[in-house]
């Protein structure tokens, strides 16, 4: 059979996933039809932005975890906002901070081992000219998107 995880892991990362409807509704001990309407409502109001899958990334070569926090340059500082657009766009950014403190930005980086985490933000570095990143590695996460991993 063909193999096409790295083509599905890549599709659940972007949120196509959809819930099961028969099973909250066992859980909560309600109506197939009262759990569809109430899902959708929280899409339509947008409380809903995406379904996901929850990974174990050591598993999808993956498990390599850093917390990158950003001193962006002089020429970036008013713009925040567009530094972190574009460092989205890398798949392998889980996610994106602006915050306040002696950082402008905390990204949550996942890569396969430390030479892709390096070879990463040195390619950040040279293109953005961050003025300071300092980094913290996960040694194992024990809770992920609100659920126990253990």
């Amino acid at each position: 059979m063909k193999d096409i995880q790295p083509k599905l892991i890549e599709l659940f990362k972007e949120g196509n996933c959809t819930p099961q409807i028969s099973v909250i509704a066992k859980k909560l001990k309600e109506p197939s039809t009262t759990i569809h309407y109430n899902i959708k409502k929280l899409e339509k109001e947008g409380a809903i932005k995406a379904y996901k899958a929850v990974f174990d990334y050591k598993k999808i070569n993956e498990g390599y975890c850093t917390y990158v926090f950003i001193n962006l340059a002089q020429e970036n500082y008013a713009d925040p906002e567009k530094v972190a657009k574009e460092l989205a766009r890398n798949s392998k950014v889980e996610s994106i901070d602006i915050c306040t403190g002696d950082y402008e930005l905390l990204v949550k980086l996942r890569t396969k081992d430390s030479d892709e985490y390096y070879l990463t933000v040195k390619g950040w570095v040279k293109r953005f000219g961050f003025k300071k990143t300092t980094s913290v590695t996960s040694l194992k996460q024990v809770k992920s998107e609100f659920v126990n991993l253990e």
